[in-house]
């Protein structure tokens, strides 16, 4: 019989160049350093891990060795479009949207229902897609089990491919896990017999995209599963903790920082592993957990938003080389625009492009190996852990989610600040900005739409600069009316005062003190009168008063806190005036001096 295992592989030499010693190395990196010091050029991660500016042979020993390189992907990375499904409709339209994608280089379909998809139009899309042979995706908010059963019955009890997300509430689906387990095991035993569909989703892009470092990413998305291996599980239906774990898929965020997002990826194979291992299965299941990779909404930008192409280049680029098994493009313009077949286009070619044109599914794990990204892979993976031990100490995320999310938070506004004081840099928003740029999208109606992304990390920016340009646009064409836009609410203040200090003097590094007569709950309002704008501060209780009386709302009915209140001059002057808000003085400079030097006139 003929042995079929593969040859050994010759160790790969370049007997014409001399070896170099890391001694040699470091001597080299000091004489292009001309005598600064090599450790200026560290390179701290959010998280607080350093990235040197070095790494020889020996940081592989320091690891025990060189890691054994993560398997092959059982099928290529996938490239998956995403149909979001207006609610109130049935799908029909998104059901052909995505089987024209599919003829046009997609390879799975995802389905995003707002609520339910009671009235989705299942047999439609099994008329129009054979669902055994169609990689599909579905994120449902309200019974995910109805959509399983029906999609059962449209295929005629033929196995599924794909995944599902059932996203119920606005946290962490493992922190509300007990009112839905009995939802969950029923999804669970309909999806029984399909081996390629992924029942359960640990929604790690619930935290990237609220600002999570990628320890923060890692840790919580351990903690969800932790969750759900140690609550699902049903004696009683014979549901085990293996069929739970078979079950689950991770779902990240990749952001744009392109050799830390690789790592993050690779090092949560490794803590799938050793989750496995604690709940006492076989650790082989990490190297087949499916990872759903999806590009960042926290770091999109409606400013200049063509960066945000460049940005989608490459998160897809980490997902791919990280070891994902399906990626997700945004369009775009997606933060602005309806979608349209100009940016759909685009985000569904990026990933035929990095498959047919660069070929980066050629190489299983082609990081493996390198001593810098092999580091952080340990380190990520080590603070990650210790930080999901820390999280299980309190009760994990099922009783200690407000802990977690506190951290989010705060890792969120630390991003918010090093934006706004120029620290971390955002091309075409708080550098290298186009000061003639013409806006796609109307400023007034974007700012007054409830589906405006509010959570990203430039919003604090792009607000401001968008609140600028109404007023600037205002004057422009001699409209009498008069504006109030809210920019910011509960902390966000400090980062706008940095942000102005930044802009006035953009040669000073300095820690200027928060104006200590605003509170610190304080709303950012701008005030824009036919020939000026002035920023200012009020109460929530001073500007919910004030929308009231200018909106004519009766006391006790509720209504949302509106972005824009227009009204006449007067009246505004007049509620201004009445209802106390206060103006913002920069250092003496008016404000109408730092709008000018917003819109770089």
């Amino acid at each position: 019989m003929t042995d079929s295992s593969p040859l050994p592989t010759p160790p790969v030499s370049f007997p014409e160049f001399a070896p170099v010693s890391t001694a040699q190395w470091q001597a080299q990196l000091a004489r292009e350093a001309k005598g600064a010091d090599p450790a200026s050029l560290r390179w701290t991660l959010p998280d607080g891990l350093v990235a040197e500016p070095f790494y020889h042979r020996e940081a592989l020993a320091a690891l025990g060795g060189p890691p054994a390189p993560l398997p092959p992907r059982p099928a290529p990375c996938r490239n998956v479009v995403a149909l979001h499904v207006p609610a109130g409709t049935d799908g029909r339209l998104q059901i052909e949207q995505g089987a024209d994608a599919l003829a046009r280089g997609a390879e799975g379909l995802h389905f995003i229902f707002p609520n339910d998809a009671a009235t989705f139009a299942v047999a439609e899309l099994a008329e129009r897609l054979p669902l055994a042979a169609t990689w599909l995706g579905y994120t449902v908010l309200q019974g995910p089990e109805q959509l399983l059963e029906r999609l059962r019955t449209a295929a005629n009890g033929q196995p599924l491919q794909g995944f599902l997300r059932f996203a119920p509430t606005m946290v962490p689906e493992g922190a509300e896990l007990l009112p839905f387990r009995a939802t969950l095991r029923r999804c669970l035993a309909i999806a029984r017999a399909w081996p390629s569909f992924s029942t359960l989703a640990v929604n790690g892009a619930f935290f990237g995209n609220r600002g999570a470092t990628l320890v923060q990413q890692l840790a919580f998305s351990l903690s969800t599963a932790a969750a759900m291996l140690a609550e699902l599980p049903d004696e009683a239906s014979g549901l085990s903790v293996a069929e739970v774990a078979r079950a689950l898929h991770l779902d990240f965020a990749i952001g744009p920082s392109y050799f830390p997002e690789m790592a993050r990826l690779r090092a949560a194979r490794r803590l799938w592993a050793t989750l496995l291992h604690a709940y006492g299965l076989p650790t082989e299941g990490a190297a087949t957990l499916p990872i759903h990779a999806t590009t960042s909404t926290w770091t999109q930008t409606t400013l200049d938003p063509h960066t945000n192409l460049l940005r989608h280049t490459t998160e897809a680029m980490s997902a791919v080389l990280g070891g994902a098994d399906s990626i997700q493009v945004a369009a775009f313009d997606c933060l602005y625009q309806a979608p349209n077949e100009f940016s759909a286009r685009l985000a569904r070619n990026l990933p035929v492009i990095l498959k047919d044109e660069a070929h980066l599914d050629w190489v299983a794990d082609p990081a493996a190996g390198s001593y810098f990204i092999e580091t952080l892979t340990d380190e990520l993976a080590r603070a990650a852990w210790a930080e999901f031990q820390a999280l299980e100490a309190q009760g994990g995320m099922l009783h200690a989610r407000a802990r977690a999310l506190e951290a989010v938070s705060q890792a969120g506004l630390d991003k918010f600040k090093r934006i706004a004081t120029g620290q971390d840099v955002v091309v075409g928003t708080n550098r290298f900005q186009n000061p003639k740029e013409k806006f796609d999208f109307q400023p007034k109606q974007l700012l007054r739409s409830r589906d405006f992304d509010t959570t990203r990390a430039t919003y604090p920016s792009e607000v401001l600069r968008l609140a600028t340009a109404l007023h600037f646009e205002r004057r422009a064409n001699q409209d009498k009316q008069a504006t109030l836009v809210l920019l910011g609410g509960v902390r966000v203040n400090e980062d706008i005062a940095d942000a102005f200090w930044h802009l006035l003097h953009p040669s000073e590094r300095t820690d200027a003190p928060f104006p200590s007569d605003i509170a610190p709950d304080s709303y950012s309002v701008l005030f824009s009168k036919p020939e000026e704008a002035t920023l200012m501060y009020a109460r929530p209780a001073q500007f919910d008063h004030l929308a009231r009386v200018v909106q004519q709302v009766p006391a006790g009915h509720t209504f949302d806190v509106p972005s824009l209140i227009t009204s006449d001059l007067a009246t505004l002057l007049e509620a201004v005036r009445v209802f106390g808000f206060k103006e913002f003085v920069v250092e003496g400079h008016r404000t109408e001096e730092v709008l000018a030097r917003l819109q770089g006139r």
